[in-house]
């Protein structure tokens, strides 16, 4: 398993957002978390990849604990989040932004080329200030930065 969550418990303050979830993702396997509004799918993530902290359970990736980890630490063992609301740095050209997705490791000749063919739209515009981009082409951008990263 690349990922194997135990017993997983969020609170907000007082209130209970997560009580004892368990699941395991295997390695290349897909998983979708389907849910109304507010039933805590965005919870979950963020406290897996260490954005929030959990009241109690364990999360192991790839082998290791990475519960108590803070989130750039969690990033750099191969992990990544990409969140709901676009993270671009809207003042960059998407080029910059691609560049920054993968400042946590070495970027290696061509690694720009395999975002770009997956993502070809932002070849076109790779000069331009992503700000300027459309909400789709943004978070487009976000996910092509977090591929850069090549997280597991």
């Amino acid at each position: 398993m690349i990922l194997s969550i135990k017993n997983l418990s969020v609170n907000y303050g007082l209130i209970p957002a997560i009580r004892n979830l368990s699941m395991e993702v295997g390695q290349g396997e897909t998983v979708a978390l389907i849910g109304a509004n507010g039933a805590g799918k965005t919870t979950i993530l963020r406290a897996i990849s260490g954005l929030i902290k959990l009241a109690s359970g364990s999360v192991v990736f790839d082998g290791q604990d990475i519960a108590r980890l803070k989130p750039h630490l969690i990033v750099r063992k191969g992990m990544s989040h990409v969140p709901e609301r676009r993270g671009i740095f809207a003042n960059l050209t998407v080029y910059e932004n691609l560049l920054m997705g993968a400042y946590i490791r070495k970027l290696l000749p061509g690694d720009l080329d395999e975002v770009y063919s997956l993502f070809p739209i932002l070849l076109e515009r790779k000069k331009q200030i992503a700000g300027t981009l459309s909400g789709g082409e943004q978070q487009a951008c976000v996910v092509a930065a977090t591929y850069s990263m090549h997280p597991e």
